[in-house]
């Protein structure tokens, strides 16, 4: 159940996030028919190991699947949507996605170093125990996402429209939200948030622990106040 937080006069809705729902049995992936590329759709397949190295796939669709240890390392995906997925110790690092959606997926202890996602939709997505530094979010829609205990520094999500986002424990040093869209509740929770560039872009977010007072400083910093002892 969703709960309700109020912050003066102002209600701020909490939404948990929907999960992956997988398929109650899954088959071993077979790679001679089950190769992600261009118009392929692929259900209910449990890839493992799987490299997906430098590949190119546009228009693929992929639902109800399970990634253990896979490779996207460099691969180059367009217009592609993964739904109903989970992602266990994959590398994205180098991945260049262009228009491609996530919906209802979970992805934990992943690496996403270099990653470069643009113009696509996040919904109902949870990113935990990932290194995420640096990143590019830009122009990306982000809806019911939670990024936990991540490795940011960097991140980029310039012009980015967020709506129910929760940042959790995560290091966002040198972060970028220039022209972020904050559209409904965007949080962060004991998150380190110095030196965080576009900071005014998230305006009406909820800031809770010791990240609250870097982020100030960073508003001051754009807002071109000097401070003097």
């Amino acid at each position: 159940m969703a709960r309700i937080a109020r912050q003066s006069d102002r209600i701020t809705r909490v939404k948990n996030l929907t999960s992956p729902r997988l398929p109650d049995s899954l088959r071993r992936a077979d790679m001679s028919r089950d190769v992600l590329e261009d118009d392929v759709i692929i259900r209910g397949v449990e890839f493992d190991g799987t490299p997906f190295i430098a590949l190119a796939a546009e228009a693929a669709e992929v639902e109800g699947c399970t990634f253990e240890n896979s490779r996207f390392t460099g691969a180059r995906l367009r217009q592609s949507q993964f739904s109903d997925s989970r992602f266990t110790t994959c590398d994205f690092a180098e991945v260049s996605a262009q228009d491609v959606s996530l919906i209802r997926c979970a992805i934990a202890g992943s690496r996403f170093t270099g990653s470069s996602w643009k113009s696509g939709t996040f919904r109902d997505v949870r990113i935990e125990n990932c290194v995420i530094a640096p990143g590019l979010f830009r122009h990306m829609k982000l809806y019911a996402v939670t990024f936990s205990d991540c490795k940011m520094a960097g991140a980029d999500f310039q012009g980015a429209e967020m709506h129910n986002v929760r940042f959790e424990n995560c290091d966002l040093t040198g972060g970028q939200f220039a022209n972020a869209k904050n559209l409904g509740v965007v949080r962060f929770e004991n998150c380190t948030l110095v030196d965080v560039f576009g900071s005014a872009g998230l305006r009406g977010a909820v800031v809770q622990g010791p990240g609250s007072m870097e982020l100030a400083l960073s508003l001051a910093r754009e807002a071109g106040l000097v401070f003097e002892p």
